[in-house]
């Protein structure tokens, strides 16, 4: 039935004529009508109320709903904890995750290129090797992975370590580097898989560790609160900085970095605080503004600069020469990840407020907000012109940002 149908049915029925006599009268004494217009204004508010509430849904759902990344990447479905970049082919991306598979697939497309072996347990760290020939995956199951990149076949499992931590590769050799949640760090030769060494030295789980950037060290940092620096030759301890002495960390190493000339070691930690040591063993200063947990560290390669991030969102320039406060930045959630860009002052943050930042760290001026995750952002890999990031997410995905559309 049809509106005019509708219409003419409800003239057909009012044909009936109601009398006067049919209708009673109604009377709303005074104090009825002030009860009324009380009604109303209440009703009124609620409605105000109501409103608020439906423009403020209106601002959340848009929030959400922005979204900067030109690509992006699916198929994890869970929580994505590593990503990286290939260090010729910048359009190949490895990320692993709490699906406990690492993929490889292509940065401008978003396409899958494969699907590696499945872990046993959630995939905690990815990388390719410094030539790119090679890129490897690390479990939590106490597993390593490495494939060949061009044939995408796996050519090597390597086993020792309980939980892997981190893997790193050497700068210059097929040379992979792990620690683990046993206390030890493991290194093996590749394609062959042969274990060259294990080194011993921490009294709890390592929590982080590289090689340095010539590669004629190692360092690690662990959950006992020690920092050690390794000659990966022998496996001997070079330096140990530890608890003990009052002046380093009382808790545990969250994160490292070292500066471009290794001689200079920039750690966070727990205690809410960061320390800067030389690989001679001299504690040069304590970095110290934080209310909680020091997550994140980075020094600058072209300025006497270091940045530290924290689990209470900020996120902090120092001046490593006189070691001093120069800015505080923010998130409005934990920071996760610091990159400092190759050969200029910027820095880019990543935080469980799952916003992308990029800094200049001269004027604390935030050059670039980029946004699309809908849960916290767990790492990020940065492009070598810097123009380019990706992420991965606790949303289980990953996205690329870009200044390149």
């Amino acid at each position: 039935m049809n509106s005019d149908d509708r219409r003419n049915q409800h003239e057909d029925d009012g044909e009936d004529v109601v009398e006067e006599g049919d209708v009673e009268e109604t009377f709303v004494d005074d104090d009825d009508g002030e009860e009324v217009e009380e009604e109303d204004e209440e009703m009124d508010e609620d409605r105000r109320e109501e409103d608020d509430m439906d423009e403020d849904r209106r601002e959340e759902e848009e929030i959400l709903l922005e979204d900067d990344s030109v690509q992006g990447f699916f198929a994890h479905k869970e929580p994505v904890f590593a990503v990286a970049l290939h260090p010729q082919q910048q359009t190949l991306v490895a990320s692993g995750g709490s699906d406990d598979r690492a993929y490889i697939w292509r940065l401008d497309t978003g396409e899958q290129l494969a699907a590696l072996d499945k872990h046993g347990d959630s995939v905690s760290s990815v990388g390719f090797s410094s030539d790119g020939s090679l890129v490897a995956s690390g479990g939590m199951d106490g597993k390593i992975h490495v494939y060949s990149v061009e044939a995408r076949e796996r050519c090597a499992t390597l086993d020792g370590p309980d939980d892997v931590a981190f893997i790193d590769w050497h700068p210059k050799g097929n040379v992979l580097l792990a620690g683990a949640h046993d206390a030890s760090l493991w290194m093996w030769t590749l394609p062959s898989g042969a274990c060259m060494r294990v080194f011993a030295g921490h009294s709890a789980p390592v929590t982080c560790g590289r090689f340095t950037h010539s590669g004629r060290h190692i360092v690690s940092g662990a959950e006992d609160g020690s920092l050690i620096v390794w000659d990966p030759k022998t496996a001997a301890i070079v330096r140990q900085f530890a608890a003990h002495d009052e002046r380093f960390h009382q808790g545990a190493i969250t994160s490292l970095a070292v500066a471009r000339d290794d001689q200079v070691v920039l750690t966070g930690s727990v205690d809410t605080t960061a320390k800067l040591v030389h690989v001679n063993g001299t504690i040069l200063g304590s970095l110290s503004n934080a209310t909680e947990s020091v997550e994140a560290v980075g020094l600058c390669d072209v300025l006497p600069l270091a940045a530290t991030g924290s689990v209470d969102g900020s996120l902090s320039i120092w001046d490593i020469n006189t070691m001093r406060l120069r800015t505080t930045l923010r998130h409005d959630d934990s920071v996760t990840r610091v990159v400092w860009h190759d050969g200029a002052p910027l820095l880019t943050s990543v935080s469980m407020d799952c916003a992308v930042r990029t800094w200049d760290a001269r004027t604390g001026e935030c050059v670039r907000t980029w946004r699309g995750h809908q849960a916290g952002i767990m790492d990020v890999a940065l492009t070598r012109d810097g123009r380019t990031a990706v992420t991965a997410s606790d949303d289980g995905c990953c996205l690329v940002f870009s200044e390149i559309k």
